[in-house]
């Protein structure tokens, strides 16, 4: 018999067994210039985690595509007929795809999208002040004394005392409350944005001056000075009795109308141990946020505590402190699915459900009921002659009406498309379909955690 010839798959194996050889068998010590190397170095790995590391670097997705390029230049280059190159690229394209599956996450995070570092957070402040320059729409006194008191303090402090007995009623100031948000690490001398709200009866702040007002702090403290032109995302117009309104006229906001004045200390880390809270109370969540810094940072870094709290080691060297937390907070977290649960909004009839809500076999019978009540105004004038007095009544018609309601069968939905569409053959409105999901539940029928706000 005749020896086969070697195809162009038992060249590439071929080829790649040769540059693996010679990989092998390079010395550690070669002729050529190195680069020197700065690394931290953790303890020492066992061979079982050596062995994992080393297959995920292989796995990358790089060291991927640059294999099954190629492998199509290897196919593309034999001389074989057509259909059994396009068949063998055909195969190459799907276990490309299969290894894509294994490398690339199904849902991935990162760390600071599901976790947040303990101590760094936001501060509220919050100013008293008053809004001058307004067109005839500010504070009336008589309702609103606090506003001529302020002005009153305002103008003391400025050395202009006003007559014993005298009262103001401007109309061209308003009374208002300033809040504002201090983010973490702000230095003196950082803009702000503020918001402005009216603490009286204005009736617009449109063209208005915020005069200068002190931020503080739930200690009282002062840690910024707000001043600064409003900007009012609204509309108005009134004569004759008629009123028109686009949006609301009595609060604006101040782009950056504040100066930071004191900074807040705060650290990062303490006692050499770093602390992320997990925004979800979820055990998986947490479990794989430490998984994910152990493989990154070395076995023994990272420890979950509960399913709230996950508790990294820091370096022993503080200049090390932000680019460790920054590499952390950039590790990707494969995510697990979330808990079933339907939000209602009471208020609105809005009706929210995720994923993980699945419904099991069920009959519902719906029907909606309606009341109407008409009344209709009568008059009963007595004769000319009579002497009596006319008298105005009133009819009411009062009618009840129900739909007649058919009993349905609801298939059981392993996915929210098959909850959806089942929910929807009911034909129920949102209002209605809030009593539907907590009957289903009570009878066992909706698998999920109804939570209502």
């Amino acid at each position: 018999m005749a020896a086969s010839k070697p195809s162009a798959w038992d060249g590439a194996l071929k080829t790649l067994q040769t540059v693996q050889k010679e990989i092998d068998t390079t010395p550690a010590g070669g002729n050529a210039a190195v680069p020197a190397k700065v690394e931290v170095v953790g303890p020492e790995s066992r061979p079982a985690q050596l062995v994992l590391d080393w297959l995920g670097r292989v796995s990358e997705p790089v060291a991927t595509t640059g294999i099954c390029l190629l492998f199509v230049i290897l196919i593309l280059l034999d001389r074989r007929n057509l259909r059994d190159r396009l068949l063998r690229l055909v195969v190459l394209v799907s276990l490309f795809a299969a290894s894509a599956a294994v490398w690339w996450p199904a849902q991935a995070a990162r760390i600071k999208e599901v976790a947040r570092v303990q101590g760094v957070r936001p501060n509220q402040l919050t100013g008293f002040g008053l809004v001058f320059g307004l067109d005839g729409t500010g504070d009336q006194s008589t309702q609103a004394p606090f506003t001529p008191q302020a002005l009153a303090a305002f103008l003391q402090q400025n050395g202009i005392t006003l007559p014993p007995g005298v009262t103001m009623q401007p109309r061209n100031l308003a009374a208002v409350v300033v809040t504002a948000e201090l983010p973490p690490f702000a230095q003196p001398g950082q803009r702000l944005d503020v918001n402005v709200s009216s603490a009286g009866n204005a009736k617009s702040l449109r063209g208005g001056l915020l005069l200068q007002t002190a931020m503080k702090g739930v200690d009282g403290q002062i840690y910024a000075i707000a001043q600064g032109n409003l900007i009012v995302g609204g509309a108005g117009a009134s004569a004759g009795g008629a009123k028109v309104q686009i949006n609301h006229l009595a609060a604006g906001r101040v782009p950056e109308g504040a100066t930071v004045e004191r900074a807040v200390p705060m650290s990062v880390g303490h006692n050499g141990v770093l602390q992320f809270d997990v925004q979800s109370n979820d055990f998986a969540t947490a479990r794989a946020v430490a998984d994910a810094i152990n493989a990154a940072k070395g076995p023994g870094t990272a420890q979950a505590v509960d399913g709230r709290v996950v508790r990294v080691r820091m370096p022993a060297q503080p200049a090390d402190h932000v680019a460790f937390v920054a590499d952390l907070e950039n590790l990707d977290v494969s995510l697990q699915k979330p808990s079933a649960r339907v939000v209602i909004n009471a208020r609105t009839g809005s009706v929210v459900m995720n994923e993980a809500v699945t419904l099991g076999s069920c009959a519902v019978a719906h029907g909606s009921l309606t009341v109407t009540v008409n009344s209709t105004p009568q008059v009963s004038q007595p004769n000319a002659l009579a002497g009596g007095q006319t008298v105005q009544s009133e009819k009411n018609d009062i009618a009840i009406t129900q739909q007649g309601g058919q009993l349905m069968h609801l298939p059981a939905g392993a996915k929210l498309a098959d909850v959806v569409r089942a929910l929807n053959t009911l034909g129920a409105t949102p209002q209605d379909l809030q009593a539907i999901l907590q009957a289903m539940k009570t009878a066992g029928a909706l698998n999920a955690e109804i939570e209502v706000i």
